[in-house]
């Protein structure tokens, strides 16, 4: 066992299980993926650190007890199409895609897309699908899908979004107020997104998920 395998066993036993993720799909996801493959080089030595791990511009992989009990809410099947909204370096992407049919990982940074290629050419991550564009509109020629998860802070969710959700589809995002946030679990019905709240996190606000300022005199 060398010494990242045995960082990453220590960081299932020590944040993933205790945060009562006990789905094997996850389990074994979390295992297997080499999150220090998904890091600046700089950043290596940090890789299982848990709490959010800064990668630039901004961004963060989600700390990987939020990343485990999100997907543990979302409960993604073999026959699921997931979009992973901002998949930055490909970390979230690389995990999912072991417990999903496939993965649409989407992501408008041309640097992140850059890592995010090489990383999954050395990961081999077979059924990912990356994809550039802007994060608050999706991935419109791929849809429906099955589950979204959004890899950072927002403060709304875009209805350019919901309408590439299936019917009954899942999504879990990182609602900001301030420095608080919430994860919630929403749900797609014939009335739109129904969001219940699943557990407290926090992560930087995305780009085009702020909400807009209403100007008054």
């Amino acid at each position: 066992m060398n010494e990242f395998t045995s960082r990453r066993l220590i960081m299932v036993d020590t944040q993933v299980r205790p945060s009562d993720v006990t789905k094997f799909p996850i389990i074994e996801a979390m295992l297997h993926v080499p999150r220090e493959e998904f890091v600046p080089q700089d950043r290596v030595e940090a890789a299982y650190v848990g709490e959010n791990l800064p990668i630039g511009r901004g961004r963060v992989l989600l700390e990987p007890r939020t990343l485990a009990k999100m997907l543990d809410a979302l409960n993604i099947t073999p026959d699921d199409l997931v979009l992973d909204i901002g998949c930055g370096t490909g970390y979230s992407s690389a995990v999912i895609q072991r417990m999903a049919q496939a993965v649409v990982a989407l992501e408008e940074d041309g640097d992140f897309v850059n890592a995010a290629e090489a990383s999954f050419a050395r990961t081999d991550a077979e059924t990912v699908v990356l994809t550039r564009g802007a994060l608050n509109e999706g991935a419109p020629q791929h849809a429906p899908y099955d589950v979204m998860l959004v890899q950072g802070g927002i403060e709304q969710f875009p209805e350019a979004l919901v309408s590439q959700l299936r019917q009954g589809g899942r999504v879990g995002a990182v609602f900001m107020q301030g420095a608080l946030g919430v994860v919630r679990l929403g749900i797609r019905t014939g009335e739109g997104l129904v969001w219940r709240d699943i557990f407290n996190a926090a992560a930087p606000v995305l780009p085009g998920f702020r909400k807009e300022q209403a100007f008054s005199l």
